[in-house]
């Protein structure tokens, strides 16, 4: 008795001079914590707290739907949904409609319902981990990798908001009568950066309710013109339930798909989800979060899904099977629908710039968004938002402004430039959804929520199919478009680069086992949950 009298006193003086094991980890990780304050996707005090309205029950299952909580939870996949309603997208639902007619419509379909796939995806690593992906790709990747990582997807969202401004700077001229040419749209564009940051001064839900009102702008101007053109309600549905594809409408079903899936998107909806606070440490809150997202962003791009429904079905209706079919683009599409349908109450041209400025404004502020998060996250700024803002803005509407004065000249240059744009958008999609992938099928990583082996199949086979898809895009541009020896050698170059690359992402996803992934993740689950905490 005596004995073990002494022991204990002797555990007692080791435990008071001692630390105990956690301490250390928790002290050395405190100062980071801190610091990734300014890096985090939203600060502590600008998140929106889910409250408990029903709080009978096992505190271990998750509680029962709520109508109120899902409109807490309702906001990130409307903003997420922008980048499936972009003057690209709007573009290539437009050539659909006038050279295809109805017969992609359930392609449209489909191609939403793997975007949803994939963004859903995003959100389950935002929510489970507490860190958006490029946070996540920061610490999985080697150095080079990481570098090469974000070079892409940089890349990706300088493409996608060239085309948002320049949509948006071509609504402007329409609605000014040609008075302010696209230069001048562009800078009036640019100005978004500013009206962002003021209302990110007012809160989340300001702000997620600015974009609202854009999409309501879009959805009422489309369905306007809808119901102004009448299209034909049959051939719209046997376009819906019935596949159909011709070989000369190969082009544009591969431009549905490849619109669909926006790389910096994929960035932004897991960043996006991490506005809610909600308890990470309890299991059935994390997978109530989950489920209220789901719900939450099938309704936003099933909204989605329908704007771009009525923009293919008005072309289809107006221009399927004319001279002008082949010819249609975003600059001249408007002065077609006038010549066309003219006017009413109002001259469809001018609800169609409508619907396009509110497109494009609303995409370039979601584009500042998602440059923030990706920046930050790579590079592991220490920069205050406003500054990563600004910076971000600037890389895009510098490129941009010498875009809209060299490709002012005439209507076929700016379709040049957007044909290469599209192809910009294309090469990058692996870039974000391997290390999606990657990252939610690893159990170090997601914990619980690692997705299961059959679901790991589906999204493994969606991502195969787009790659493929836009593969062919890509195969079939550069056979049209590349020309002269040295130009050939340098793509052929560039080619084996990137195909390599693919391959060391591939391998590096625990989908095909390599030793490369072995030890890349090693202080991911500290991470996580110091993040958390």
């Amino acid at each position: 008795m005596e004995n073990d009298v002494k022991v204990a006193e002797k555990v007692e003086e080791a435990d008071r001079l001692l630390p105990p094991q956690s301490l250390p980890s928790n002290s050395d990780e405190e100062e980071p914590e801190s610091e990734s304050e300014s890096e985090a996707a939203f600060e502590s005090r600008d998140k929106i707290v889910i409250v408990d309205f029903e709080s009978a029950g096992d505190p271990a299952a998750a509680p029962p739907f709520s109508w109120r909580k899902l409109w807490l939870f309702t906001g990130p996949g409307f903003l997420m949904s922008i980048a499936f309603l972009d003057p690209g997208n709007l573009e290539g639902d437009l050539q659909a409609g006038a050279i295809a007619g109805y017969s992609l419509l359930w392609l449209l379909m489909w191609a939403t319902a793997m975007g949803l796939l994939i963004q859903m995806l995003s959100a389950r690593v935002g929510v489970a981990t507490g860190r958006h992906l490029a946070e996540l790709c920061r610490d999985e990747y080697p150095t080079w990798a990481r570098y090469l990582l974000w070079s892409m997807a940089e890349l990706a969202l300088i493409g996608a908001d060239i085309q948002e401004v320049i949509g948006s700077a071509i609504a402007i001229q329409i609605l000014s009568r040609g008075v302010l040419p696209l230069w001048a749209g562009v800078v009036i564009t640019a100005s978004d950066c500013f009206l962002f940051l003021f209302l990110e001064n007012y809160g989340v839900r300001k702000l997620e309710a600015v974009f609202a009102v854009l999409i309501a702008t879009m959805g009422l101007s489309f369905a306007w013109m809808f119901g102004e053109t009448k299209p034909s309600g049959k051939e719209l549905m046997i376009g819906i339930l019935l596949p159909r594809l011709s070989s000369k409408t190969i082009r544009q079903a591969v431009g549905v798909v490849g619109c669909v899936i926006m790389p910096h998107n994929v960035f932004l909806h897991s960043a996006l989800v991490q506005s809610r606070q909600i308890d990470p440490k309890r299991k059935s809150r994390v997978q109530e979060a989950l489920n209220y997202y789901l719900i939450e962003s099938s309704v936003a791009l099933f909204i989605s899904f329908m704007i771009n429904l009525f923009v293919t079905t008005v072309f289809a209706k107006g221009f399927y099977g004319t001279e002008k079919a082949n010819n249609i683009g975003l600059v001249n599409a408007g002065q077609y629908l006038q010549e066309k349908f003219g006017g009413g109450l109002l001259p469809i041209l001018y609800i169609w710039g409508i619907g396009l400025l509110a497109a494009g404004q609303s995409s370039t502020i979601t584009g500042t968004y998602a440059g923030q998060f990706i920046m930050g996250g790579f590079l592991n700024l220490r920069l205050k938002k406003w500054m990563r803002a600004v910076i971000t803005r600037s890389c895009a509407i510098v490129p941009t402004m010498i875009v809209a004065i060299v490709f002012n000249t005439s209507e076929a240059s700016l379709d040049v430039l957007n044909e290469w744009l599209n192809v910009l958008q294309s090469v990058q999609i692996p870039f974000a959804l391997l290390p999606l992938l990657t990252l939610v099928s690893k159990e170090e990583v997601m914990g619980d929520f690692k997705i299961g082996p059959i679901l790991q199949r589906i999204a493994w086979t969606v991502a195969a199919l787009v790659m493929i898809i836009n593969g062919y895009l890509l195969l079939d541009f550069f056979v049209s478009e590349v020309n002269g020896f040295m130009f050939g050698v340098t793509v052929c170059v560039w080619t084996t680069a990137y195909v390599a690359f693919i391959v060391y992402l591939i391998s590096h996803s625990n989908f095909i086992p390599s030793p490369w992934s072995s030890s890349s993740s090693i202080e991911l689950p500290k991470r996580v949950t110091v993040s958390n905490s």
